[in-house]
């Protein structure tokens, strides 16, 4: 019984927590917006093969260059596809590889953070003595490197962007752990015999996920930033498959004369940036607890 209130107790707690950031967050009007883009856009990537009205890999010589009609709301591009469906698919390939990129730096960038700001002496002295080369590296510079040397691709260009942002997690994961590990219900686990696994993983990184959640909101639309910009000089993801980046890339060279084949991507990549920067400062009031009322 004694068991079961414990539980009972703490999803509770963990309840009127959520609805506690969710009361903040819903406070910010802008943090709201910027919710709402994200949800669409998180909409469009994974039924795009039901919104987009057309194939996007699908050529038509006789309707190249048009600009926007009721058949073609976006216009078709200098090989007469259909603008809009190329960039409906185009979100769902960006937030792909930016996502399998944060992905891939999260987990390294947490296991080793952790594990460092845990451990400590000769082992977080290398680890973070590596992390400051890394980060001396303008991270485009590196995903640039990266990505000519493996190659374009999309799992490529995920790993190209993930490396660069491997250190700005570990960073973040040890300073957070520095400040967790000190605390009282750690050194509780401790002396009760909980062993090192047990205590990094059940009593630290729980404590650490509002901190993650930010940062990866922030970094995605960041991320995406960059692979449109890999894209777009020819190392990120090549056509046919549609691309933000790759279809400026495209359009740049008719911009004078046909401005739809550039400016729609562009304009994708803005609201995008917009929507997940609002998001995330929104969220980040949010799980502030110096902001708690």
């Amino acid at each position: 019984m004694e068991e079961t209130a414990v539980i009972t107790k703490k999803r509770k707690k963990k309840k009127s927590q959520f609805w506690d950031v969710w009361r903040r967050l819903r406070k910010n009007k802008l943090s709201i917006i910027g919710m709402c883009i994200v949800f669409f856009l998180i909409i469009i990537a994974i039924f795009a093969n039901v919104i987009a009205p057309y194939d996007p890999a699908m050529a038509n010589f006789d309707m190249r260059l048009q600009f926007p009609s009721a058949a073609h709301w976006f216009g078709t591009d200098n090989l007469g596809r259909d603008i809009l469906s190329r960039i409906v698919y185009g979100g769902r390939t960006s937030l792909l590889v930016a996502t399998m990129g944060m992905a891939i730096s999260l987990v390294a960038g947490c296991f080793f953070g952790l594990s460092a700001a845990y451990f400590g002496g000769k082992y977080e002295f290398i680890i973070m003595r590596l992390t400051d080369i890394l980060m001396a590296v303008p991270s485009i510079l590196l995903a640039i490197c990266i990505s000519a040397a493996l190659g374009p691709g999309i799992f490529n260009t995920a790993l190209a962007m993930s490396i660069g942002g491997i250190s700005g997690f570990i960073r973040l994961m040890r300073a957070s752990t520095l400040t967790i590990r000190q605390q009282e219900y750690v050194e509780a686990a401790r002396a009760t015999g909980s062993g090192d696994l047990r205590i990094m993983g059940v009593h630290i990184l729980p404590n650490t996920l509002a901190t993650i959640i930010i940062q990866v909101t922030m970094g995605i639309g960041g991320s995406i930033m960059a692979i449109s910009g890999l894209s777009f000089i020819g190392l990120g993801v090549q056509p046919p498959i549609s691309e933000w980046g790759s279809m400026l890339s495209n359009g740049h060279q008719f911009l004078r004369e046909f401005w739809p084949l550039a400016t729609f991507p562009g304009l994708a990549i803005m609201f995008t940036l917009f929507g997940f920067n609002l998001f995330g400062d929104g969220l980040r009031d949010a799980l502030d607890p110096r902001l708690k009322k």
